[in-house]
């Protein structure tokens, strides 16, 4: 596809370009639905940077036992890429990590990707009006736009909070690097965290090995998850032109009523709602869990006593199940620390394993210490990190921060609106090559989101989140939980629904963006340029450095 001449303006005269127009950073769902946004917008200039190996994200890492998606496949994917094949309701991991592989190669993706590329640290040069990535071989790669699409699980935690992890003379496991090649048959196995791979993980290898010990600091939600197989008519229906896009916005509508009720109820009325909606469900809950384990210590060991919201819910039809094995134990007290044969508990009980498989999470968007000092480092200095830390997450519709000119997230504070991620990232996708193509039009080299349109937009969130913060806070704030971060903020949930979001993505207008065109090495401006002048801003000595601001206009 050629480049649109709007949407790619050249290097300031006397200045060298940069290595790509746009660099995207995560080659997992977010990085292939920017990459496919910006081919449609006649873009071409880019490239996909990865440290893996391939497409997919969390997708092409995580190939542990038992992988599939937790929501129905229907809307796990692109509305661009409809897939009418999927074999199950719920796929398996496999099935997913081909899906996106193929709409990789539909799209011609490939060609722009750069496999085993670490990008460690962001770096914006304001002087060229450019992004210089670092990358952990220490090559440094520019580009003038930057679309961070890391995604919303950005690590595994590196030790799980445990100690002595590496004291441990046995096989260790993570989900998100699998070693097939260890044969865990027969073995003492342990399962440390009971998230979503936990839950898939466990009732996979139960049949397996000698001895399964599932160790739990925090009962979690386990629903009943139904996975038939999708009979050949009814993918034949599901191929049919509208029937999926139908499905899946009616279930949007209905994520959407919710999250919007939520946040635009008045939060004492909101409040009142979730207390009783907590206790009925863990109730209701409480009776399920006694039908499917027949020990009642370990069903209430197994019962949570948090909302069904606290936490994220997991959906298996198995895991419950699993602790009726003669095989398959439940421990509950803390880990104190590992040791050179297993693990030592707080009460000084000492559990031998062979293997241990680390299930403790990912370190996440919403928390600040995900953003360590130095990572991305903005205009004036501006550190992503420090800023933070001392300012609490925030940014413009989950995308833009004043200071970091260029550069979106995907995958920013306050994303997360009830959809499936496909359908979110795709709309902040848009938003940014929204930006890109409106700066090309322009013929900019800088588009910033305004400090008055972020300060506006953010108090927004604020406002509207009151009751979801409670939630989390007073109402559950005895679970840990993702979806309260350390500073106590819930920047996970975005609180209005997809609709609302996806207007935001799609229509913001572009005064919200200050738009600027780097002057050549030389002080007067290129002939093409509109001048400080014109605008009403002061000139400056330093025109060699200076950016002449273009006009806003919607």
């Amino acid at each position: 596809m050629a480049n649109s001449s709007a949407a790619r303006p050249g290097a300031a005269p006397g200045r060298a370009a940069p290595d790509h127009h746009v660099a995207i950073i995560g080659a997992g769902p977010g990085g292939i639905a920017a990459g496919v946004k910006l081919r449609q917008a006649g873009i071409d200039d880019f490239v996909i940077l990865d440290r893996d190996t391939g497409f997919g994200g969390s997708w092409h890492e995580n190939r542990y036992p038992g992988v599939c998606v937790d929501i129905p496949s229907l809307a796990y994917q692109y509305s661009f890429a409809r897939n009418a094949k999927w074999s199950r309701v719920f796929a398996p991991g496999a099935e997913v990590r081909d899906y996106h592989s193929n709409v990789a190669r539909r799209f011609d993706l490939h060609r722009h990707a750069r496999f085993g590329v670490d990008v460690v640290s962001e770096r914006w040069d304001d002087a060229a009006h450019l992004w210089r990535l670092h990358t952990a071989g220490g090559e440094v790669i520019t580009a003038r736009f930057v679309i961070n699409a890391v995604g919303a699980f950005v690590n595994p935690k590196p030790d799980g909070g445990i100690p002595g992890l590496d004291r441990f003379r046995g096989k260790i496991q993570r989900p998100s690097s699998w070693d097939h090649d260890w044969d865990h048959t027969g073995k003492r196995v342990a399962v440390i965290g009971t998230g979503p791979s936990s839950i898939q993980i466990t009732p996979s290898i139960a049949p397996e090995v000698a001895a399964l010990t599932v160790f739990q600091r925090t009962p979690v939600w386990c629903l009943p998850k139904p996975n038939p197989a999708v009979s050949k008519p009814v993918q034949a229906l599901l191929g049919v032109p509208g029937v999926q896009s139908g499905l899946h916005g009616a279930a949007l509508v209905g994520m959407d009523a919710l999250l919007r009720t939520a946040a635009g109820t008045p939060p004492s009325l909101t409040k009142a709602a979730m207390r009783v909606i907590d206790k009925t469900t863990i109730a209701a809950h409480r009776q399920l869990v006694r039908q499917a384990v027949r020990d009642p210590a370990t069903a209430a060991a197994l019962t949570p006593t948090h909302g069904p919201l606290a936490k994220r819910p997991s959906f298996s039809s198995d895991y419950l199940q699993a602790f009726n094995r003669d095989n398959v134990a439940l421990v509950t007290e803390r880990i104190e620390t590992m040791t050179p044969k297993g693990i030592r508990t707080a009460d000084g009980g000492e559990h031998e394993f062979d293997m241990i498989v680390v299930a403790t999470g990912y370190e996440v968007f919403s928390d600040p210490e995900t953003y360590r000092t130095g990572m991305v480092v903005g205009r004036d200095g501006m550190d992503l990190g420090e800023f933070y830390r001392e300012h609490g997450m925030q940014s413009y519709e989950a995308v833009a921060l004043p200071k970091l000119p260029n550069r979106w997230t995907l995958v920013g504070p306050y994303s997360w609106t009830g959809s499936g991620w496909h359908a979110f990232v795709e709309m902040t996708s848009h938003h940014a090559v929204r930006a890109i193509r409106e700066a090309g039009r322009r013929g900019a080299t800088r588009a910033e989101v305004r400090q008055d349109a972020h300060d506006a937009y953010h108090a927004k969130i604020l406002r509207r989140s009151e009751a979801i913060r409670w939630y989390f806070n007073e109402l559950n704030g005895h679970v840990p939980t993702y979806y309260r971060n350390s500073q106590g903020d819930s920047t996970y949930v975005r609180p209005s629904g997809f609709f609302q979001a996806r207007h935001g993505s799609h229509r913001f207008p572009f005064e919200h963006y200050r738009f600027d065109v780097l002057r050549p090495a030389a002080a007067a401006p290129s002939s093409g340029a509109t001048t400080r002048a014109e605008t009403g801003d002061k000139p400056t000595a330093d025109t060699d450095r200076t950016p002449v601001t273009v006009a806003s206009n919607a």
